[in-house]
């Protein structure tokens, strides 16, 4: 090797993206996302990469559900709890405040159970099906059920793609119509357009939103964009 060779130069650490406040900005005050990190972002371009085989989308968005509902997790009222350790000692600390459940929009919500399932223990989880009308092109209800006591619950509603809005606006409402109080619903989803987003944070002003990325836009056909495509035929298809 000649010595005037200069060696390769190191890779440069990762930058944080700035892609939500670029596509949304300002965020409107009930909506939350992610820190993007460099690890969320290369998450986020492997579940995007059309190559990704399903077993690896299926891992890869697990880790992401794991994190949104962690974070969904952290907007819960809390009280203080004192506790005694091991040691002795006593530790003051917080404890959560009633009782939580999931609601999954049926049916690429159903794949975000799982993780939810992880960090909480026993948790009940509800469905609700929405499908689109042919004849008057709005989001119907199809099927519903719900835990008795949902009233009562604080509810962490699971939709993994916010397009449009239309069919995560009727899940709301139908929450609402069983007695759930706006204020504690937290809607989760993994990527959002900011068009639907802004839609949905204006008509429920009270209900929080945990999204993970926040996408350019929507397509001719309402399709986000750039996105992942159909995250249900992703999830389910070989």
């Amino acid at each position: 090797m000649s010595s005037s060779s200069a060696p390769p130069a190191p890779p440069q650490p990762a930058q944080q993206s700035n892609a939500n406040s670029m596509h949304l900005s300002p965020l409107p005050p009930t909506v939350f996302t992610l820190p993007q990190t460099a690890q969320l972002e290369a998450l986020y371009t492997i579940i995007r990469d059309k190559e990704t085989n399903r077993g690896d989308f299926l891992f890869y968005s697990d880790r992401i559900i794991r994190l949104l509902v962690e974070e969904g997790l952290n907007h819960l009222p809390v009280v203080p709890r004192t506790v005694k350790t091991p040691t002795g000692n006593t530790y003051e600390g917080v404890g959560f405040v009633g009782k939580i459940c999931g609601v999954s929009i049926l049916r690429a919500g159903e794949a975000m159970e799982v993780g939810l399932r992880e960090v909480c223990r026993s948790v009940r989880i509800g469905k609700i099906l929405i499908q689109r009308d042919e004849e008057t092109a709005q989001p119907k209800l199809f099927f519903s059920k719900l835990p008795s006591d949902i009233a009562e619950r604080y509810v962490l509603l699971l939709d993994p793609m916010l397009a449009t809005g239309g069919s995560a606006m009727k899940a709301v409402e139908v929450l609402l119509e069983a007695g759930v109080a706006e204020e504690r619903i937290i809607f989760i989803n993994l990527i959002s357009s900011p068009e639907g987003l802004t839609a949905f944070a204006e008509r429920f002003p009270k209900l929080k939103v945990i999204a993970g990325w926040i996408d350019e836009g929507l397509n001719e056909k309402a399709y986000i964009v750039p996105g992942l495509g159909d995250f249900g035929e992703r999830r389910y298809c070989e």
